[in-house]
């Protein structure tokens, strides 16, 4: 997601657990990304296995959010701002509510947001009366990680126009501003794609279309609404690699960005948002139902070897 404005449910009956500024960032959002490998991009030298899986790291936790709480409740406040207002520069349709209204825990250790076609608050966005509501979450002022292994498993809504993602923006966007603050996004999904996520870099020289990425695809005609996926990337100095369920799928260096400054060798916090619409995804049309929810069982952020 990027771009600069006034600016990705079903209770199951067993959960595997592994392990134990703000007006200028508040309405960011995802950019349109490469869907295939570009040339010049690091393949991983085994496709099948993450370089560091949750399970194999023995690495220190930074962050964790594990989402358990009484039904109903909001996220914690000590860990996550509820960003509010809606979104010009990226053509979404929704507003992102303050609270609980869109974002709020299950009571069965996930963490729900849910973009529904609904204005009962008669929000006015960029194109007149909102027609959705939606939440994003971000960590700014909270956590900030520079390097890691940065994982969330979830499971993403699904349908025309709807735009879940799991991103990073550089801490420092409220000086040097966006695209020089970088953004790495972990997953982004748009509906007319339900098979396909996205991972890409964003930075200055190399953001909007021009993004660095590249997609995965899940094998078998399968969409990644149909169950909960771990999606993750392993973070150092000079490379950021992308995984889904521990898969991985592409590797980004300097060397991938043709002469371009490297700006993801600093701090970064951590967004979680739910869109309805904008330039890449199209707006919902008839076929779209709602609500629709992402259901998020955990972020963690993890350190070390």
């Amino acid at each position: 997601m990027t771009v600069p404005s006034p600016h990705p449910a079903v209770p199951r009956a067993s959960k595997r657990r592994r392990a134990t500024l703000y007006a200028a960032l508040s309405l960011l959002c995802c950019s349109v990304v490469m869907t295939a490998l570009p040339a010049g991009a690091s393949a991983a030298p085994d496709p099948h296995t993450a370089a560091s899986s949750t399970a194999s790291r023995t690495a220190a936790v930074a962050f964790a959010d594990e989402f358990d709480g009484p039904a109903g409740s909001a996220v914690d406040g000590g860990k996550w701002l509820t960003e509010t207002g809606d979104n010009v520069n990226n053509h979404e349709r929704q507003y992102y509510t303050a609270g609980n209204d869109n974002a709020a825990l299950d009571g069965q250790g996930n963490l729900v947001i849910t973009a529904r076609k609904e204005n009962p608050g008669n929000y006015q966005c960029w194109y007149g009366t909102c027609e959705y509501t939606s939440s994003r979450l971000n960590t700014s002022g909270k956590f900030t990680a520079t390097y890691g292994h940065v994982e969330s498993r979830m499971k993403i809504p699904r349908g025309q126009g709807i735009w879940p993602a799991f991103w990073m923006l550089g801490a420092d966007i409220g000086s040097v501003g966006w695209p020089n603050s970088g953004e790495i996004d972990i997953m982004e999904n748009v509906g007319f794609e339900p098979g396909t996520v996205h991972g890409t870099l964003h930075g200055p020289g190399y953001s909007g279309s021009g993004g660095i990425g590249a997609g995965y695809t899940l094998p078998g005609g399968a969409a990644f609404a149909d169950d909960f996926h771990t999606f993750a990337v392993d973070w150092a100095p000079d490379s950021v690699t992308w995984s889904v369920d521990g898969t991985v799928y592409q590797r980004r260096t300097p060397a991938d960005l043709n002469g371009n400054a490297w700006v993801f060798d600093k701090p970064f916090f951590l967004i979680l948002n739910l869109a309805v619409g904008g330039y890449w995804p199209g707006d919902p049309d008839g076929s779209t139902s709602f609500p629709q929810q992402l259901v998020v069982d955990y972020v963690r952020v993890t350190t070390g070897d």
